[in-house]
């Protein structure tokens, strides 16, 4: 008789965090950011894409790093299995710490994916240009390219794979259209049915993404939110709506001073 095929689980893998029911610390970083007050700090993850928005300093960033290590990957940014980046003279208290008082709901564990940060995306890219050499393969070169350029490369060529992307700022470096590329390829894994995202952003265009799970997190926790709702929306929509108004309001004339016209001047002869 035979055996019948198994069936691959399909993303997300990674179920739910929790603070563990002994933990409390709550007085040290990164345990005191506001989200984890009061210890009964849970998300669930139900989508293959959850994006999590808010200001900056919130701990969008601290809990990424969190969850990435949860995974089994660097805080600092890579893989499982990869040489983690060089940290040791970091003055800062790692995020990844946080972990320590999270548990993982995982369906099933998976090793494989990886955790991308904008502030050391070249520190990585450059380990893994250089074992590419060593080890004579063809390597993906990713530094032969604009900072931009280099972001899309990496997500075209890792992203596309089966395991848990943990993204955080991945627009820093790309323009608007480049965004919109960004977004292909997360509807491209999504179609394939191999890979979960998790994503920290400012952009707009990337919190449109649809189908998403969006979460805005504030000193009060995270909360599902409608990407026309956040902060982020309404300030670019108040912009494009009368950008020389927005503007102006920005840079209000001293009192005295003749009101600018930022748009109707010739530019400084330099």
């Amino acid at each position: 008789m035979s055996k019948k095929p198994k069936v691959r689980a399909k993303p997300p893998y990674l179920r739910s965090i929790s603070i563990k029911s002994t933990w409390t610390d709550f007085e040290a970083y990164p345990y005191s950011l506001p989200l984890l007050q009061g210890g009964d700090f849970s998300l669930r993850f139900d989508h293959p894409i959850t994006i999590i928005v808010g200001e900056n300093g919130i701990g969008k960033s601290t809990l990424l790093e969190g969850i990435a290590v949860l995974a089994g990957f660097d805080d600092a940014g890579g893989g499982s299995g990869y040489r983690p980046v060089d940290h040791s003279m970091a003055i800062e208290t790692p995020g990844g710490i946080l972990s320590k008082c999270l548990i993982g709901g995982w369906l099933p564990k998976v090793s494989a994916g990886w955790f991308f940060k904008a502030e050391t995306f070249f520190s990585v890219a450059r380990y893994l240009d250089q074992a590419a050499r060593e080890s004579n393969e063809m390597g993906p070169d990713f530094l032969s390219y604009s900072h931009g350029e280099g972001f899309l490369r990496f997500f075209h060529e890792r992203c596309r794979r089966r395991g848990i992307f943990i993204l955080d700022e991945p627009e820093s470096a790309l323009s608007p259209r480049r965004q919109i590329e960004l977004m292909r390829i997360l509807r491209e894994a999504e179609h394939a049915g191999e890979a979960q995202f998790i994503i920290a952003t400012h952009s707009p265009l990337i919190m449109a993404y649809p189908g998403a799970r969006l979460l805005r997190m504030t000193k009060d926790g995270l909360s599902e939110i409608d990407f026309r709702e956040t902060d982020h929306f309404s300030l670019m929509k108040e912009f494009t709506s009368d950008p020389e108004t927005f503007v102006a309001e920005i840079f209000p004339p001293s009192e005295g001073d003749e009101q600018m016209d930022l748009y109707s001047q010739d530019p400084p002869p330099y």
